[in-house]
């Protein structure tokens, strides 16, 4: 059995990935680490777990009593975590938040499994994707495999609000959130950069924007992501690229029909759709943001550093109606 730990257990992710991991037949949760909540019973905080897990968040770090580590905390506090303490020589550590996705001097792999699957499996430390990224992603880099990206990219996508955290904000709060719509950082969101990135790392010679305006959607889960650009390629064999870059891949799916939301909520699925409008193709790509746009790819991630079956723990059920 995989011992696992949480860093940080008192979020939506955290909770979202604790509901997971419980039902995953290889792992053992071994501690929920939280300072806020040092103490307290899980359920005080995720109550939808109630009679599954009798752990309380606790304030300390046994990383040496663990396999792997979940680092679920807020943007920015990673890096501290990894700088101030000693990582035990074997442990395996996901992280979740922003700190390590873009290249640099670290040590940490882009864990998209559809892009880096390979070098997940043998790698020591892997960086989570961002839910937006992960959903925008995976609409496009069939076209960025196949050097079709010659143009603009327009992206407008839509996510419910615990996409926001669980602490409440301005924008988050149910009255304001409720039967309301509204564009947020147009244009220079966060996960633009891990965006481009990827899309180089198969396209080198794409220089061009990705022009995304995020929007925030009155309903709590999923991201349901729209993009288009220039294409003069025939619907049939663009069509047939995203089916042959998708054939392994367990989770993402290429749909003949529209997708919605209700597909994929509560699943680490992604569902594509593509269709050619004149001299443009149109890209609709749904996942939920909290599952395959965050904790249950982080499992996903898990499962191929671990030489386990991609798909172990994550047959969830969507929510349908």
């Amino acid at each position: 059995m995989i011992k696992a730990g949480i860093v940080g257990g008192a979020g939506y992710t955290a909770g979202e990935l604790i509901r997971i991991l419980l039902n995953h037949p290889d792992v053992i949760i071994s501690f929920v680490q939280s300072t806020s909540n040092a103490g307290n019973k899980i359920t005080d905080v995720h109550a939808g777990l109630y009679d599954e897990i009798d752990l309380e968040f606790t304030p300390e770090l046994p990383l040496d009593t663990v396999d792997v580590i979940f680092l679920c905390m807020g943007h920015g506090m990673s890096k501290g975590f990894m700088e101030e303490n000693e990582i035990p020589e074997g442990l395996k550590v996901i992280d979740l938040s922003h700190d390590f996705r873009l290249k640099g001097e670290h040590e940490f792999i882009y864990g998209l499994p559809e892009l880096n699957r390979r070098a997940t499996c043998s790698s020591k430390y892997v960086a989570n994707p961002g839910c937006f990224a992960t959903a925008i992603q995976l609409g496009l880099l069939p076209l960025a495999k196949n050097l079709m990206l010659i143009d603009d990219v327009h992206v407008n996508a839509i996510t419910g609000s615990t996409g926001a955290g669980q602490k409440p904000t301005e924008t988050s709060h149910f009255s304001w959130r409720n039967n309301n719509v509204s564009v947020y950082k147009a244009f220079e969101h966060q996960h633009l950069g891990e965006i481009k990135q990827s899309l180089q790392q198969l396209q080198n010679s794409f220089t061009r924007n990705v022009n995304f305006i995020p929007v925030r959607g009155n309903f709590s889960r999923g991201i349901l992501a729209t993009m288009y650009t220039k294409c003069s390629v025939d619907y049939e064999e663009v069509k047939s690229l995203y089916e042959e870059y998708y054939s392994r891949d367990p989770f993402t799916i290429v749909t003949d029909k529209n997708p919605d939301l209700k597909q994929v909520v509560n699943t680490n699925k992604a569902i594509v759709h593509v269709k050619k409008v004149e001299g443009h193709i149109l890209i609709i790509s749904a996942i939920d943001n909290l599952v395959k746009g965050a904790s249950g790819q982080a499992v996903q991630n898990m499962n191929l550093m671990f030489g386990l079956e991609e798909t172990t723990g994550l047959r969830l059920k969507a929510v349908a109606f």
